[in-house]
């Protein structure tokens, strides 16, 4: 099913870390050895991931295996959509300005902030009370 050529792209959001590889030919995109359909059952999730593809009109050209861990699954998704723009712009450099376009190539900073002692969250205080 998998040849040995592959590009390869790192990809992670939040906790998340997604290895992609991008196999020239189409086929299916699989999660974890599972379809993509079974992973990633919201819309959103597969329109996220799918989306470096659509930018550059290569979803005929390409098809994706990814392994990822961490996090949850919305987390999974903009980790592989992270990925497979990385490995993209291996597999043909051109596409770099598309994807820069549309901000897929872009990880997203923002996690999630420690507990402080005193708190009730992050930031959250107990009541004050007068008396």
């Amino acid at each position: 099913m998998t040849s040995e050529h592959y590009y390869y792209g790192t990809g992670r959001r939040k906790t998340a870390v997604a290895r992609v590889r991008l196999y020239p030919g189409q086929g299916p995109h699989t999660i974890n050895d599972k379809p993509l359909e079974e992973v990633f059952t919201r819309v959103e999730h597969r329109h996220v991931i799918l989306q470096p593809l659509e930018a550059t009109d290569l979803q005929e050209k390409f098809h994706a295996q990814v392994k990822v861990a961490g996090g949850g699954i919305s987390g999974w998704a903009a980790a592989t959509a992270l990925g497979i723009a990385r490995a993209l712009v291996v597999a043909d450099e051109s596409v770099r300005k598309p994807l820069r376009r549309n901000g897929l190539l872009t990880r997203d900073p923002r996690e999630k902030e420690r507990k402080k002692y005193g708190l009730k969250r992050a930031r959250k205080a107990p009541q004050y009370t007068k008396r």
